[in-house]
């Protein structure tokens, strides 16, 4: 008697995979990409700017500071 399988199998296993690498990667990359930007943001903030977002020069400078790719 014939054996019948009701599951789909993909031609290419690791295109699933390779799918979900790609969007981590591209997600990762935006977040590194929006971090920069803010903290470059951050870095051109007049005093009056800080003090209106209860931020000390410290803050900032502590904030900016740090590499892109740390949070």
């Amino acid at each position: 008697m014939a054996e019948i399988s009701l599951h789909h199998t993909p031609q290419n296993p690791l295109a699933g995979s390779l799918g979900a690498l790609g969007r981590t990667v591209a997600q990762t990359y935006g977040t590194w990409r929006s971090r920069a930007r803010m903290r470059r943001e951050l870095s051109m903030l007049d005093h009056r700017m800080m003090r209106d977002l209860a931020l000390s020069p410290g803050d900032i400078q502590f904030e900016i500071s740090k590499p892109f790719w740390r949070a």
